[in-house]
């Protein structure tokens, strides 16, 4: 927990001692990186995506490339510009709501009752394991139809893909998985049920260089840290009693609308990726060689950008250890400041929306009507600020009728 404080302070102790930057690093292997120390030169960088900076830093690439090596995130050129207009188009990234949303909405609700049919059996008793099972039929849900609900060995071999891609360049690959993960994806994609994104994957244009099967685990994947992030909204809520009660207050107006929003639940998620990034570093690769204010930078230098120190720099951003939804709430509030619980600019994930939107309604339908108490209560205090690190899986609550 100390080592994520300790990074934010050495981060603002280098531009203390070098000024704004970017400060080249040395590398082991003599690759040019860079780490990003000025707010505006972050904004520079996430605005000026993909040209000159791009997504597709080597790393970055190393990583997922035993993942899926033709996705959007790891594309460049005329390959990104197709496989991120398909995605844009899938997800409906330029809209706050998905036109699925109120089937999403019910997904989730459904799910949520047995969540919550199982907390009472457990005698109010909620842990990750219990959350995670009913957010993984959720996504599988809303990604590929309700015919995968159950099909736990899709999430597990996704799991599996992820553990090697951990390891990066030193690791062989499996590709007897990734191949496994395909068959499984076409016989979803080819059945494209209404309601789900597999039916938009089908009535999108694509061509030989989108490879939509190859878009769809990333989909899939972005869902995995939206849980950790509702997970721990949730405990966010439960140690401030004040805005605990505001998402009550929002719940029972916002519920019986058509089509809620729940905008505070929404900035309480975003606020939990500002305290706790899911991604700490933010990766870019520059494709040509750029001027700074202190000198020239070559091409094909790594950029990095620690979300930590951006997101929690008590320098530029009042309260930056404590749980402030409202941050996000009141766009005045944002000017100045690099946040990027979903990266930023050009290269903002284009599933931002939807997971909030599934991340929102979860919280909603757990919340309504019933009052969670973290154990023990002192893993969050209101009164202090919030600890560099919040460990979701041994995030545990007991819960009773409010």
């Amino acid at each position: 927990m100390k080592l994520d404080q300790r990074a934010i302070l050495r981060v603002q102790r280098l531009e203390a001692k070098y000024g704004p930057g970017p400060l080249m690093l040395r590398s082991p292997d003599s690759k040019p990186m860079a780490l990003v120390l000025d707010p505006g030169h972050a904004s520079r960088i996430l605005e000026q995506t993909p040209e000159p900076f791009a997504t597709a830093e080597w790393a970055k690439r190393s990583v997922l490339a035993h993942f899926e090596p033709h996705m959007s995130l790891i594309s460049h050129g005329v390959e990104r510009a197709e496989r991120r207009r398909f995605n844009d188009d899938v997800l409906q990234s330029h809209c706050a709501l998905h036109h699925l949303g109120d089937r999403f909405a019910t997904v989730v609700q459904e799910e949520a009752g047995e969540l919550l049919q199982d907390i009472r059996q457990a005698g109010g008793h909620l842990d990750w394991d219990a959350f995670v099972d009913a957010w993984n039929r959720v996504v599988r849900r809303v990604v590929l139809g309700d015919t995968a609900r159950d099909d736990r060995a899709l999430t597990e071999t996704l799991s599996k893909l992820r553990a090697v891609a951990n390891w990066g360049f030193l690791h062989p690959g499996r590709e007897h998985l990734r191949k496994d993960l395909h068959e499984r994806l076409l016989r979803y994609l080819e059945r494209a049920e209404k309601g789900s994104l597999a039916a938009e994957v089908a009535r999108t244009s694509h061509n030989e260089v989108t490879q939509p099967v190859h878009q769809v685990p990333q989909w899939l994947t972005a869902f995995n840290p939206a849980g950790m992030a509702t997970f721990r909204a949730l405990a966010l809520l439960a140690a401030h009693p004040g805005e605990s009660e505001r998402a009550q207050a929002e719940i029972a107006h916002d519920i019986p609308h058509a089509s809620p929003r729940f905008g505070f639940l929404r900035a309480s998620i975003l606020e939990s990726l500002r305290l706790w990034p899911t991604v700490p570093l933010v990766l870019r690769e520059s494709t040509v060689a750029t001027q700074w204010e202190n000198g020239w930078m070559p091409a094909n230098t790594s950029m990095l950008l620690h979300a930590p120190f951006f997101h929690r720099d008590d320098r530029y951003l009042d309260d930056a250890h404590r749980f402030h939804p409202d941050l996000w709430l009141q766009p005045e509030q944002m000017e100045q400041r690099v946040l990027m619980p979903f990266s930023e600019g050009t290269g903002i994930c284009p599933g931002r929306h939807l997971v909030l939107l599934v991340g929102s309604h979860m919280l909603a339908r757990l919340l309504e009507g019933r009052e969670y108490r973290l154990k023990p209560p002192t893993r969050l205090l209101s009164s202090k600020p919030m600890p560099p690190l919040l460990n979701n899986y041994y995030l545990t609550f007991e819960s009773r009728l409010h």
